[in-house]
């Protein structure tokens, strides 16, 4: 312990950067780790369906118009700040929302879980996953 001590003294930027190597990657592990349990797969968003889950689709209308989800209601991701408002009788009941890769899909969780939302969910993969399926599409 005493020459660690010395070490540390004797190289202050070097002990400096590991503490701080340390708490990014536990961050990230953190984070990483919130992210994935508010992902779900192809295979839950399907079982959430049947269960009366509602499935919001946040891609551009000309994206949406080309395939989504059956069921999916599009969104544009700019109006998910007043979704609360509009989904109000679903805080309690299971939000998936989808986007083309589930990238944006994981900010809007968060921003639905602010806002009330107690069991919102992303599509892991994103609509390309459910496409990379093979699972049913449905066009408007």
């Amino acid at each position: 312990m005493e020459r660690l001590i010395q070490y540390v003294s004797a190289h202050p930027y070097l002990a400096g950067s590991v503490v701080l190597a340390l708490v990014i990657v536990v961050t990230f592990e953190s984070r990483m780790r919130n992210v994935a349990q508010a992902s779900i797969s192809s295979q839950d968003l399907i079982r959430l369906m049947n269960q009366g889950a509602l499935v919001l689709d946040i891609r551009k209308p000309e994206e949406f118009a080309l395939g989504h989800v059956n069921g999916a209601k599009q969104l544009p991701s700019n109006q998910i700040l007043t979704a609360g408002d509009s989904y109000k009788r679903y805080k309690e009941k299971p939000v998936v929302v989808i986007d083309e890769s589930g990238s944006l899909s994981a900010a809007a969780v968060r921003q639905l879980n602010t806002q009330g939302f107690t069991k919102a969910f992303s599509l892991r993969g994103g609509f390309a996953g459910w496409r990379a399926e093979n699972l049913p599409v449905t066009k408007a």
